[in-house]
């Protein structure tokens, strides 16, 4: 065989292989469906982690940028899939994406059922009302015969699901999006929130806002990237590139723009 032709059919076992480089970095080489292509669910509408900007159109918030910055290590680009909550986990499954990264927490039950990479963030429970309120409850604990809202099948859902069972009586008021529990929380037809630390934090930072934090749990929940079970080609690429966000410090530079705070060194510690 002549050189020529060698290297023509060493170059398309290459491609075939998916391991050409392209602007020195690695393509996919059949770890997502769509190649070249970081396919992503995600239930935009949980501020500041994923939302859309002002435009009504771009995504936005720390899961979007962890992102985007997860698929450049890959070689990829990122594109997202905006999916309601209630069916994200079954949307992997089916293969609508590649994987979720949507404020996903580690659990045992979920971990059963799918592919999930090392955390990324830390997360606790919280507990807001409005400022001023007349409420004196300072702790989930304390809301008896009140109203409470909270995202439904989330883990706020399951803490206060485990409360009821403890025999707290309490009207429950369960949204798709934990943006819809603040709005009736500020327009006084819920008593109290109970979401995750990460969401809350972001609602107390403007210096109007009308909400303040009472009460937050310890921080027992991390967050990490959920896949379909078994995907363990891509899980370990993306624990690579997630390991590899922590040491170039970018995973911290996200945090800061998003929190104005490190809250993502504890979890690799």
């Amino acid at each position: 065989m002549k050189l020529r032709a060698v290297v023509l059919v060493m170059f398309a076992m290459l491609v075939s292989a998916g391991i050409v480089f392209a602007g020195g970095q690695r393509q996919s080489g059949g770890l997502t469906m769509e190649k070249g292509v970081l396919t992503v669910g995600m239930e935009i509408g949980y501020p500041p982690m994923e939302y859309l900007a002002e435009d009504g159109k771009t995504p936005i918030g720390f899961d979007v940028e962890m992102a985007k910055a997860l698929a450049a290590k890959l070689g990829l680009e990122v594109k997202f899939v905006d999916t309601a909550w209630d069916g994200i986990f079954a949307g992997v499954n089916t293969g609508k994406y590649d994987c979720i990264i949507s404020s996903v927490t580690i659990t045992d039950e979920r971990t059963a059922a799918h592919n999930f990479t090392k955390p990324y963030i830390g997360n606790a429970q919280s507990m807001v009302l409005l400022k001023g309120s007349s409420i004196k409850a300072r702790s989930p604990e304390e809301l008896e015969g009140l109203g409470v809202a909270y995202q439904a099948e989330t883990t706020s859902d399951i803490y206060m699901s485990q409360l009821a069972e403890k025999g707290l009586k309490f009207t429950p008021y369960e949204y798709d999006k934990v943006m819809n529990c603040f709005d009736e929380l500020k327009l006084n037809r819920v008593d109290a929130i109970v979401c995750d630390s990460l969401v809350s934090v972001d609602y107390i930072a403007p210096a109007d806002s009308p909400f303040e934090i009472v009460w937050q749990g310890p921080a027992e929940e991390t967050f990490g990237i959920c896949l379909k079970k078994g995907n363990d080609a891509l899980t370990q690429a993306l624990d690579k590139a997630l390991d590899e966000l922590f040491a170039d410090g970018t995973m911290l530079r996200i945090s800061q723009n998003t929190f104005k705070m490190d809250l993502v060194s504890g979890v690799r510690k």
